[in-house]
């Protein structure tokens, strides 16, 4: 008999302040990473599928985002450069998202 499935892991990268394009509000945004590992006996052995998302804490609304958005995302959240290229140094979220600017 061979025992095997599928085990999920939620990764927390980032906590972001932007505003949400759903409630307009200037929330904190979590960046997370969700990988699903193959198992065998219960063990995990390789990953076979990793998304990554963005919800918004206010309204909990999520949006899926490609791994170079995560990535540009994080290195804006840990004092990068961040932006997406083309975006002229300031940056921006998905789907249009903006930083929070405090007045």
């Amino acid at each position: 008999m061979i025992i095997f499935g599928t085990k999920g892991y939620l990764y927390q990268l980032a906590i972001l302040t932007l505003v949400c394009s759903r409630c307009g509000n200037p929330s904190a945004h979590t960046l997370r990473k969700r990988v699903t590992k193959f198992t065998l006996f219960f063990v995990p052995l390789f990953p076979f599928s990793t998304k990554y998302a963005m919800q918004c804490t206010f309204c909990g609304v999520e949006q899926q985002v490609t791994k170079e958005q995560a990535e540009q995302l994080q290195a804006q959240e840990t004092g990068g450069q961040g932006g997406f290229p083309g975006s002229g140094g300031q940056a921006y979220g998905p789907s249009g998202q903006q930083p929070y600017q405090r007045p």
